[in-house]
């Protein structure tokens, strides 16, 4: 028994000095498309090992062609047919139909660029946001990173569901970048905490040090030596951020507060539930279980892919 053991972790041993030999072949390349190339090549690579990652990223990609190409190919009539309401699933309609007669995996597909937008815009301007500030508060410090985590933290302790429908009814949203706007701004906080505890850390170590007897710009510390210490954080985030912005976006939406267009997840389950109260036709569930069956895809692909990002990212974890 204990000498197979000792075989396998030989073996395995061999294979993690493969790969890291194979890595460094690689990271050694003379130009920039190749240096980029390489690093798609090792990305790739350890994606298809972690096989979890893998399968994140494949639905991922799945989604953002539905959201893109989806529309274009899969046609959304929108004619109320009330013969073929409550259709059961078939090869013209895989969901089935909803209260209209209209196909509901046509609803889910046009309803997903709206929704998928509004997740990337707020995640974009959280991750910007976190990082401006969250650079700004450990790396200058002083009254400035007193001003700005005294602000974090008051608005980490706020409830978000009840200022986001507050925001929602005042400002009346109508324009998809304010909304996404709106679900940023609880977003930035945690992060920039984050980002302002990896930079404080960082600026003991000794290349920071060494950066600052040189005489090295503030543009220079921040982008070549902090930014990419902390990429794995603000990618990571990213996947996570549009996750939890969906599920918001799709709940107030759920609750009539926002109005959008009648394909949006939330408003499919809102007219849905109006129009099936106490869940008494059991075909109509679909129209409600298509849109959370879709989210709960979505947020098993976040997760999946952000440990296999991670991974990428960080050299340290291949080792492991």
């Amino acid at each position: 028994m204990s000498e197979r053991k000792d075989r396998r972790a030989e073996r395995l041993e061999r294979r993690k000095e493969k790969q890291r030999l194979e890595w460094e072949r690689l990271q050694k390349a003379s130009t920039p498309w190749e240096r980029f190339r390489n690093n798609l090549i090792i990305s790739a690579k350890i994606l298809y090992r972690n096989k979890k990652a893998f399968i994140g990223f494949i639905i991922l990609v799945i989604f953002l062609l539905m959201a893109t190409v989806g529309p274009m190919l899969i046609k959304l009539d929108t004619t109320t047919d009330y013969m073929g309401r409550y259709q059961l699933p078939s090869l013209s309609h895989p969901l089935g139909t909803d209260y209209q007669g209209i196909d509901i995996w046509a609803q889910v597909v046009h309803g997903s660029r709206d929704v998928l937008t509004v997740a990337a815009l707020a995640a974009i301007f959280t991750i910007i946001g976190g990082f401006i500030l969250g650079a700004a508060s450990g790396f200058i410090g002083g009254w400035v990173d007193t001003v700005i985590s005294f602000v974090a933290k008051l608005i980490l302790t706020l409830p978000q569901t009840p200022v986001f429908m507050i925001l929602a009814v005042k400002m009346n949203i109508s324009n998809m970048f304010i909304f996404a706007a709106i679900l940023s701004l609880f977003g930035w906080a945690g992060l920039s905490m984050q980002i302002r505890a990896q930079i404080l850390s960082l600026k003991e170590r000794d290349f920071m040090l060494c950066d600052r007897m040189m005489g090295m710009s503030n543009r220079y510390v921040i982008f070549k030596e902090i930014l990419p210490n902390i990429t794995s954080y603000l990618a990571i985030n990213f996947v996570m951020t549009m996750y939890n912005a969906i599920l918001m976006s799709v709940g107030l939406m759920l609750l009539g507060i926002i109005s959008y267009k009648a394909t949006n997840w939330g408003a499919m389950i809102n007219m849905a539930k109006q129009n099936n109260p106490g869940f008494t036709n059991p075909v109509g569930n679909l129209n409600i279980f298509a849109p959370v069956a879709v989210m709960g895809i979505f947020q098993m692909a976040c997760i999946f892919f952000s440990s296999g990002l991670e991974e990428i990212i960080n050299p340290r974890l291949r080792e492991t």
